[in-house]
C-alpha cells in the first residue's frame, strides 16, 4: 500500500513540474479514456432495433431511450447540487460508484425477461451516468489550458458514440442477444475505465497561475448559484433554450443512427457508425484548441460564440446541399455532425469556463453545465414523444432532415442574441478587463 501511495505521489509531482505539452497530453488521454469508456455503459442498447416490440402503445426502442433519458435528466438535476458541491478528493470514487451502478442496471436489463422491468433497468442505468461528465471535467476546469483539455475530453463522446455502436453491432453479429449485448459491451470497457480513473486521479490541482488567469474555482452553494443566474439571466436563458434544441437534435442523430443510416442505404455496414464520426473530433478540437491562443477572456467568450454559430449554420447549409443532391448521404451526415458538435461541445468544456473568467465571478463551470444539461435532455424526451405520436409514420430519415432545418434556424438566432447580450449589456454591466 505504501509503495502504491509513493508511486502516486511521484507521478503527481512529476506532472506538477513537467512541460505544458506533457501535462496536457497526460490529462487529455486520461480524461478522454474515462469518458470514452462511460459510453460503453450508456449507448450500446441503441444499436439494437427491438423490431416488433412495443410498450404502452409506444415503440419499445423509444420507450427505452426515453426511460434512460429521464434517468439521465434526473441525474443532471441532482448533479447541479451534488457534483458542483463535491470535493476533489471524492471524485474518483464517485466515478467508480457511478459506473458500477450503471453496469448492474444493464445486468438487470439482460436477465429479467419483462418489458416493464427492462424499462426500469434502463432508467436506473441513466441515473448515475449523467454525473460522470461533471466529475471528469472537475479535474480539468479552471486551468490556463482548459480549452485544450476540454477539447480533448469532448472528442471522447464524439468518437465513443460511434465506436460503442460498432462494438455492440459486432456482438449482435456474433450471436449475442440484443438484451445481453449492452451488458457484455459494458464489461469490455470496465477494466479500461478503472485504469483511466486511476490516471485521472493523479492530476495535480490548478496552480496559483491557473487561478490568477481563470479565476479560482470553488464549490457553489444554493445562494451563490441563484446569484450567478440572476447576474447573467438573459444571456443564460438564450443559451439554455437553444441547448434544449441542440441536445434533442443530437439525441435523434445519435439514438436513431441505425435507422437513419438504413434510410441512406448503409444499413449493412457496422463500421459506418465509427467512420462517420472519425473526422469530426479532429476539426472540433482544432477550433477549440485555437481558443487557447486567445488570452483575453472576454474576446475568448465572443470567439466561442462565433464558432458555435458557425456550427448551427452548417447544419442548415449542409442539409440544403443534401436535398439539392450536391452531396451524398454520408457526407451530409458528417457535415451535420460537425455542425452539431461545433455548437454543442463548447457547452461542456469552454463556454462557461470562459464566461466565469471573463467577468471575474467566483464560481464553477460544472454548475451551468449541469443546469443546461438538465434542461437539454428534457428536449430529447419531448422530441421522441413528438415523433412517436405526431409523426409515427414518417421515416426517421425524413424526420431528421426536417428537424435539421428547424434546429439550424432557431439555434442560430439564439446564438446571435446571446452574443449580443454578453458583448454589450453584460459587458457594460460587469466590466473586468
Amino acid at each position: 500500500m505504501k509503495i502504491i501511495t509513493k508511486l502516486n505521489r511521484n507521478i503527481t509531482t512529476r506532472l506538477e513540474n513537467t512541460s505544458v505539452f506533457v501535462f496536457c497530453s497526460y490529462a487529455i488521454i486520461a480524461a478522454f479514456m474515462t469518458y470514452f469508456c462511460m459510453y460503453g455503459f450508456r449507448k450500446p442498447f441503441t444499436v439494437a432495433t427491438y423490431e416488433g416490440l412495443s410498450l404502452w402503445g409506444i415503440d419499445f426502442k423509444i420507450v427505452l431511450i426515453i426511460s434512460q433519458l429521464i434517468g439521465y435528466a434526473l441525474s443532471k438535476c441532482l448533479g447541479v447540487k451534488f457534483v458542483s458541491e463535491m470535493k476533489a478528493k471524492y471524485r474518483a470514487w464517485g466515478l467508480i460508484l457511478m459506473i458500477s451502478w450503471a453496469e448492474a442496471a444493464l445486468l438487470l436489463f439482460a436477465v429479467v425477461d419483462d418489458p416493464v422491468v427492462r424499462t426500469i433497468a434502463i432508467f436506473l442505468n441513466g441515473i448515475p451516468l449523467g454525473m460522470v461528465w461533471g466529475l471528469v471535467f472537475g479535474f480539468l476546469e479552471g486551468r490556463q489550458t482548459s480549452e485544450l483539455l476540454g477539447a480533448g475530453l469532448s472528442c471522447s463522446y464524439i468518437i465513443a458514440s460511434g465506436a460503442v455502436k460498432t462494438v455492440g453491432a459486432l456482438w449482435l453479429n456474433h450471436g449475442i442477444s440484443q438484451f445481453w449485448m449492452p451488458f457484455v459491451t459494458g464489461a469490455c470497457f470496465f477494466p479500461i475505465f478503472l485504469l483511466s480513473i486511476w490516471a485521472l486521479s493523479l492530476m495535480p490541482d490548478p496552480t496559483p497561475k491557473d487561478q490568477e488567469a481563470r479565476t479560482k474555482r470553488v464549490p457553489m452553494n444554493s445562494s451563490q448559484r441563484r446569484e450567478f443566474i440572476k447576474m447573467f439571466f438573459p444571456g443564460l436563458l438564450f443559451l439554455t433554450i437553444l441547448y434544449f434544441f441542440l441536445t434533442a437534435y443530437r439525441g435523434v442523430r445519435d439514438d436513431f443512427a441505425a435507422e437513419i443510416w438504413l434510410g441512406l442505404g448503409y444499413g449493412s455496414e457496422p463500421l459506418i457508425f465509427t467512420k462517420a464520426e472519425a473526422p469530426i473530433p479532429f476539426v472540433v478540437m482544432f477550433f477549440l484548441a485555437l481558443l487557447y491562443l486567445v488570452k483575453n477572456n472576454r474576446i475568448g467568450l465572443f470567439v466561442t460564440h462565433y464558432i458555435m454559430l458557425a456550427g448551427t449554420l452548417l447544419i442548415g447549409i449542409s442539409t440544403l446541399l443534401f436535398d439539392a443532391q450536391i452531396i451524398d448521404g454520408s457526407v451530409w451526415m458528417i457535415l451535420v455532425g460537425l455542425g452539431l458538435y461545433l455548437a454543442y461541445v463548447p457547452y461542456g468544456c469552454v463556454l462557461f469556463d470562459r464566461l466565469i473568467a471573463a467577468f471575474g465571478v467566483t464560481a464553477t463551470a460544472v454548475f451551468m453545465i449541469y443546469l443546461t444539461d438538465s434542461v437539454g435532455y428534457i428536449g430529447t424526451i419531448a422530441i421522441n414523444l413528438y415523433k412517436n405520436f405526431w409523426h409515427g409514420e414518417m421515416s426517421m430519415l425524413s424526420f431528421f432532415r426536417l428537424f435539421s432545418y428547424v434546429t439550424s434556424v432557431f439555434c442560430s438566432l439564439c446564438f446571435a442574441a446571446s452574443l449580443l447580450y454578453f458583448m454589450y449589456f453584460a459587458g457594460n454591466k460587469h466590466k473586468k478587463e
